[in-house]
């Protein structure tokens, strides 16, 4: 997996202070889109999962991670930002995950395969849905668009409903 980048502190791309991790590659090709160079999976610099986990450790105000894109879900990234967010929870336990995802938490429900369900389990928040230049709106809080979701997994899967945040 390929990285289009990380920064070590961000307050815009999820609640409290957090790292993000932007993955390249996407099969999406979303209209409007606000990363179209993380489309290309060859796009940035190939991923080094222990420096950015040093990182995350080094930064004491820090309270959780997100995972962006590209398509941090998409098959050819999955099983990596899986793996990754496993050793992130084993550093450090309480640390929220965040991850933004073109797919809808349906689509990735329907998949029904171990890696995805695994995945989905170790998420806390999943901003859900393509971004759709039509429905854009700057007003909104850590999405663009109005299909976008912003859902709350573990109640979420344990409902067997989707369960959205206001925020």
């Amino acid at each position: 997996m390929n990285m289009a980048g990380f920064y070590d502190e961000s307050i815009s791309n999820g609640l409290g202070w957090r790292a993000v991790l932007f993955v390249s590659g996407c099969p999406h090709n979303c209209p409007g889109c606000h990363n179209k160079a993380a489309q290309d999976y060859k796009f940035g610099e190939k991923f080094n999962k222990k420096e950015i986990i040093e990182r995350i450790k080094a930064n004491s105000i820090l309270k959780g991670v997100t995972i962006s894109g590209g398509e941090p879900l998409c098959p050819q990234n999955i099983s990596e930002v899986l793996d990754f967010i496993k050793e992130v929870k084993k550093e450090k336990p309480n640390f929220n995950v965040w991850c933004y995802t073109g797919y809808t938490i349906e689509q990735l429900e329907e998949r029904h395969d171990s890696v995805t369900d695994e995945c989905l389990k170790q998420i806390n928040v999943l901003v859900d849905g393509r971004f759709i230049e039509q429905k854009k709106n700057p007003t909104l809080k850590f999405r663009g668009s109005d299909n976008q979701r912003i859902i709350d997994v573990a109640n979420t899967l344990k409902e067997n409903k989707v369960v959205t945040m206001k925020i």
